[in-house]
């Protein structure tokens, strides 16, 4: 297969996944470390689990550009966060919708860095959305919060949608440019309209 992911898309999904982490720390009353923590965990998290499945190092570890990107986001939401401060609905809306740009951009740069690994289509598709969704698992572990993907949120399924649209469209033989932008636009529709419209998975009942 031909990859095609532009380096500096996949920095964007760094930066806002980054962002969410930052949010997340303001939401708790952090200091600028904890803002630096949050948003570099979150940044580099889910790719670090895909590279370590896949038996290789972690990209930044020889190329330190996305933990630099998360920690400036970091630093730099404390200090505008200073002089504006949202409030905690508006600041929680801001979180949901930039971790939804983010999951879509990840799920999708997951899948593709597996294919080129010569992952089965299908694996592929999982570790795109572990890809998408481990970072900011630790980010709400870490925050002490429940994590998205144990919510009845539309989220797995989100990021599944755009690998799985990615890996199939790819496997079909279309343009991988055509593929990748079809997957991100997949997965972010499906989140924006979960969070635009409140829609959830359907829960087991308890104590069923």
């Amino acid at each position: 297969m031909s990859g095609y992911f532009p380096i500096y898309l996949e920095w964007l999904g760094v930066a806002v996944f980054a962002l969410t982490g930052a949010l997340t720390a303001a939401r708790k009353g952090m200091d600028p470390l904890g803002f630096a923590l949050l948003a570099t965990v979150t940044g580099v998290g889910g790719g670090t689990l895909r590279e370590v499945l896949l038996g290789r190092p972690a990209t930044w570890i020889a190329d330190p550009t996305a933990p630099a990107i998360c920690i400036i986001v970091g630093f730099a939401t404390f200090a505008i966060g200073r002089s504006y401060t949202p409030t905690r609905k508006g600041a929680f809306r801001m979180l949901m919708w930039a971790d939804g740009l983010g999951l879509a951009i990840f799920a999708v740069s997951g899948a593709q860095t597996a294919l080129l690994a010569s992952a089965h289509p299908v694996t592929a598709i999982v570790l795109g959305a572990l890809t998408a969704t481990f970072g900011g698992i630790v980010r709400d572990v870490l925050a002490g919060e429940i994590p998205l993907v144990l919510r009845r949120e539309i989220y797995v399924t989100a990021a599944a949608l755009g690998a799985g649209v990615y890996v199939g469209l790819e496997q079909l033989g279309h343009e991988a440019a055509l593929a990748a932008l079809a997957g991100v636009a997949a997965g972010f529709t499906l989140r924006a309209m979960a969070i635009a419209r409140d829609w959830s998975m359907p829960a087991y009942p308890p104590g069923a």
